[in-house]
């Protein structure tokens, strides 16, 4: 069992590129374990295509993991999807991370590219099935509701064999998925323990009455956090924008890391009793110099008490 840290960030929060980059440096010179980045087609504010930003990060590093949560699975054709994930592993040495889930129904993609929103469970299910193949065998064909191949065959093969292939979302319908298809699955920075317990639980029961198993350290979860206090305006900011999220009834603070180490430290622990083993902590900051060293922190204070967990 191994309990690891990643990080993410949604938009672009840098001034530009070269700050990235020092962001980016910084996490591979420490003990940080994955980057993950959010995906945002359409919008007024910064975000990067994140296909694109991976392959360029695999070339900028040699240890870290990375991967999106989630990729919107109904917005992409199969075929591609697949050719851009093996061709991103086979470079990076093995080092993607997929998560895919089916977007939500405000999503101003939808409109902009043309995709039936109604249907995106059924066209996403199709390609969960279709993708482990497509990217690893040859000649593969499929004649499926969306999607019609005919020995289609994708050189190179990605370096993991297969790749993960892990689901986000926790409706019933993400539940199912996951236990179908999915070698892992990870929950939404919103959600709670009990939430997240509950999923787990959900999956490992129906993946049993479908004669599979998914590692028990395939479970993650994500909450944004900071080196500082709850008065500052930036988490005040963040704080608010998680309250309009979860509604009148749910206090934000409960599912934000705000202090120092101890308090990040626990939560992690809240969460690891619940089976999750991956996170996918965001820094909450105001500019640059400060994203570095909430990461610096994290990976000299807390890091080396969860890696260390059971």
């Amino acid at each position: 069992m191994s309990v690891r840290i990643g990080l993410g960030f949604s938009g672009f929060p840098f001034s530009g590129p070269e700050a990235l980059w020092r962001w980016v440096d910084a996490c591979e010179a420490s003990t940080i374990d994955s980057l993950w980045l959010s995906e945002r087609l359409v919008s007024a504010q910064p975000a990067l295509e994140p296909f694109s930003a991976l392959a360029a990060i695999a070339g900028r590093t040699r240890r870290l993991k990375f991967g999106v949560n989630a990729s919107v699975l109904p917005l992409r054709d199969p075929l591609i999807l697949a050719k851009e994930c093996a061709t991103i592993d086979y470079l990076s040495n093995g080092r993607l991370l997929t998560v895919f889930g089916v977007g939500a129904d405000t999503a101003p993609e939808w409109q902009a590219l043309g995709v039936r929103k109604g249907a995106r469970g059924r066209r996403a299910n199709e390609m969960l099935a279709l993708l482990p193949g497509s990217g690893a065998e040859d000649n593969v064909s499929h004649d499926g509701e969306f999607f019609h191949y005919r020995d289609v065959t994708i050189n190179p093969k990605p370096s993991q064999s297969p790749l993960p292939l892990w689901i986000g979302g926790s409706s019933d319908a993400a539940i199912e998925r996951t236990a179908r298809h999915g070698s892992g699955w990870i929950g939404g920075g919103a959600q709670s323990p009990a939430q997240i317990a509950r999923v787990i639980s959900a999956i490992k029961e129906r993946a049993a009455e479908l004669c599979r198993t998914i590692d028990a350290d395939h479970f993650g979860a994500g909450f944004s956090y900071r080196f500082g206090s709850w008065d500052q305006p930036a988490v005040q900011r963040a704080a608010s924008a998680l309250a309009e999220r979860l509604g009148p009834d749910v206090d934000p603070r409960s599912r934000l890391a705000i202090g120092g180490s101890e308090e990040i430290i626990e939560l992690v622990r809240v969460f690891r009793a619940v089976g999750v083993t991956k996170f996918v902590l965001r820094p909450i900051a105001i500019d640059d110099a400060d994203l570095l060293g909430q990461i610096q922190r994290l990976a000299a204070e807390v890091i080396p008490t969860v890696h260390q967990l059971p």
